[in-house]
């Protein structure tokens, strides 16, 4: 398969930067898939797990959290607001921010605002457990 050079760049700095076959990850209107010579193409990004299929065909998995991806002239920017390699993942963390989120939802004192800040800390801990293989499901 034809390779492309993909740059990973979160505000925690560079997380990747070489060629690969292939990465796929939810955007705000679908999942994605970037392969070698795609049209040139620019999208926000969502919230899901990253797959990455490096040059030697090994898979890496990654939560990866809002931004923006572009594809241009065969060179992917991914510049995600939050990007976790699946063993960077703090599983414990990630549980007790579930645990937290859950148990605020069913507050009934929540203002709408406060109850929806609390989902997406509930959805971005299950993509955190999920992404490191800890059988969440969304």
């Amino acid at each position: 398969m034809a390779n492309f050079h993909l740059e990973i760049v979160s505000m925690d700095g560079q997380k990747f930067d070489d060629e690969v076959e292939r990465v796929s990850l939810r955007t705000i209107t679908g999942d994605l898939a970037i392969m070698a010579h795609h049209i040139n193409y620019c999208t926000a990004v969502g919230m899901g797990t990253a797959k990455v299929i490096m040059k030697d065909g090994s898979e890496r998995k990654a939560a990866c959290i809002g931004g923006m991806l572009s594809m241009m002239d065969n060179h992917c920017r991914l510049i995600p607001t939050t990007f976790e390699w699946s063993e960077e993942i703090d599983v414990d963390r990630a549980e007790r921010a579930k645990e937290r989120a859950e148990k605020k939802i069913q507050d009934e004192k929540l203002s709408e605002e406060q109850r929806l800040r609390n989902q997406a800390k509930l959805y971005r801990a299950l993509i955190r457990l999920q992404t490191a293989g800890k059988n969440s499901s969304l």
